[in-house]
């Protein structure tokens, strides 16, 4: 069913607030299942009718904590963004997730990922992620042009459209170009392969002519297969190689607020999770309070 006016301006209206693709597409998702349940224009529904939706949301179909809170702020969107409906509803709604710690690899395990993955577009990018710290689409979005500077890489348009400069290893700056050279396309370092690929190096060129970076998707099930094979803690996702790069940074004595600035975060309490799931600064620090005892 086509989008009524109500959600062709609800897109419009996002894009003027320069919200990310992918926000704009849950939003927009979240919305559209809210019009269908409902069989109409979802702008003529009132409070109390968004906020049974909510409660179906959450009692009949169980939506995680995560799930509801991307609801809310869609409806917050729509609602009150765009339409300028002050509605106490979204205040109101609470979905607090357990504070889990992040799963996060030995070296020796980040070792046998890499030496499990054979292709070598999915191996290059892998070893991009843990290099550089790098969200998973921070790393199939990079461009030729942001690698032109040496000992650094360029991340545009990163979470919250900012932009931040990563340190990028000589010997991993080399790998990327050597990967590239396979293909030479003209904007970006992971071309997508489309349909119908076969891992063949007579279609490498084929890369060249691609209109799209590497799909999120396919690298997130050539990870799911590669753990498995490489007997990876449960948990283990792409993401986990961020998580990774920003623990042994810390083991390695690298600053927490220089790890927050390469990590792109926008608070340094999202960055100090880490010094929970580092054994190094624990030995570190009950040397420290050994030490205290003694001279004191």
């Amino acid at each position: 069913m086509p989008d009524g006016e109500s959600l062709v301006r609800f897109q419009e209206t996002m894009r003027l607030r320069s919200l990310a693709d992918a926000t704009r597409e849950e939003y927009l998702r979240f919305v559209r299942k809210l019009a269908a349940r409902h069989g109409g224009d979802p702008s003529a529904l009132d409070e109390a009718a968004v906020r049974a939706h909510l409660l179906r949301l959450k009692d009949a179909h169980h939506y995680s904590p995560s799930s509801m809170r991307t609801a809310v702020a869609a409806m917050r969107a729509f609602y009150g963004l765009h339409l300028g409906r002050d509605w106490k509803l979204f205040d109101l709604v609470r979905s607090p997730s357990a504070q889990k710690l992040p799963t996060v690899l030995t070296r020796e395990e980040v070792a046998r990922l890499f030496a499990t993955v054979r292709v070598p577009r999915f191996r290059t990018l892998f070893r991009l992620i843990y290099a550089c710290g790098l969200r998973i689409g921070e790393a199939v979005n990079l461009e030729v042009r942001d690698l032109r500077e040496a000992g650094r890489v360029h991340i545009r348009e990163a979470k919250g459209n900012k932009e931040r400069y990563v340190p990028l290893p000589e010997a991993m700056r080399a790998e990327l170009r050597a990967f590239w050279r396979t293909h030479r396309h003209p904007r970006w370092v992971f071309p997508g392969v489309g349909r119908g690929w076969r891992e063949q190096p007579e279609q490498l060129a084929q890369l060249g002519a691609a209109v799209e970076p590497m799909g999120v998707g396919s690298v997130q099930h050539c990870l799911r297969l590669a753990r498995a094979a490489a007997r990876l803690p449960a948990g283990t996702v792409v993401h986990t190689l961020r998580h990774s790069y920003a623990t042994h940074l810390l083991e390695e004595g690298v600053s927490i607020r220089l790890i927050s600035a390469y990590l792109g975060h926008a608070s340094l309490e999202t960055t100090l999770i880490y010094t929970h799931l580092t054994a190094v600064n624990e030995s570190h620090a009950r040397a420290a309070v050994a030490r205290l005892i003694e001279t004191g």
